[in-house]
This record gives structure tokens, sequence and C-alpha cells, in this order.
């Protein structure tokens, strides 16, 4: 049962993201063009750039590191981050296409890959590598 429980909060945040993003991209054309011009306005550069796909998959990838716990930092667990991440991607891409007014678009999958490689550069940083590794290390069970 322990284990149970350490592992839902390692990787729990992880899947309650990934149904974060399914639901968001469960929304139809309709439903998004009411409130994303308030996002562009709020952020002007958004209107060349995806942005909500930017940031939901560098969450997703730091949610996904925290999973992993102190071996985010490996080089294999990156890799297995980026891939989960492009995998996700691509499913949530597909599902879009099941979604009245939406489309798949490799142009959103390539803002997924930039928010989820930020998100691993930036835990990459030694300062936030080794804050965030301690941070991991600090929840016993």
């Amino acid at each position: 049962m322990k284990r149970i429980f350490e592992r839902s909060v390692r990787w729990g945040p992880a899947v309650i993201w990934m149904g974060v993003i399914f639901a968001l991209s469960h929304r139809t054309a309709t439903d998004l063009e009411s409130w994303l011009p308030w996002f562009q306005r709020l952020i002007p550069g958004m209107n060349g750039f995806d942005w909500g796909h930017f940031a939901a998959y560098f969450v997703l990838a730091i949610t996904l590191a925290w999973g992993f716990g102190k071996l985010h930092a490996s080089w294999r667990s990156r890799i297995a981050i980026a891939v989960i991440c492009l995998v996700y991607g691509i499913s949530d891409e597909a599902h879009q296409h099941f979604v009245e007014g939406r489309h798949p678009d490799w142009k959103d999958l390539r803002n997924d890959m930039i928010g989820a490689a930020a998100a691993l550069l930036v835990l990459a940083l030694r300062p936030i590598r080794r804050t965030f590794s301690k941070l991991a290390d600090s929840i016993k069970f």
C-alpha cells in the first residue's frame, strides 16, 4: 500500500496534467475562439506562436521529471521524458481530428516539443537541477 501511495505522489501530477491537456484538447474550435483572444491580448507575442501548447508540454515535462525523481537528471530519463511528450503530443493531435472544428497540426506538435525541450533544459541548469533533486529526495514515505 505504501508503494502505491508513493507512486501516486510521484506520477499523479503527470497523469493529472495529461488529463488537463486532454480536456483542453477536447474543446471545440468555437469554445477556444471565445477565450483565446483574451490570452492573445494578455500576451501580445502569442499570435505567431502557440504558447498554450508550449506551456502545456513545458509543465508536462516538469511533472514527468518529478515522476522520475532523482533519476530525472540522467540522459536516459531525459530522453524518456522527451519521447513520452512526443507520443502524447501525437496522440493529442490525433484526438483533435475527432473534435468539432479542430484538426491535427504539425506546428502544434512542434510547439509541444519546444516546450518539453525548454523544460528539460531548465532542469539541466545546475542550481535548478540541484534544488529539484533535493526536493524530490526530501519526500520520504
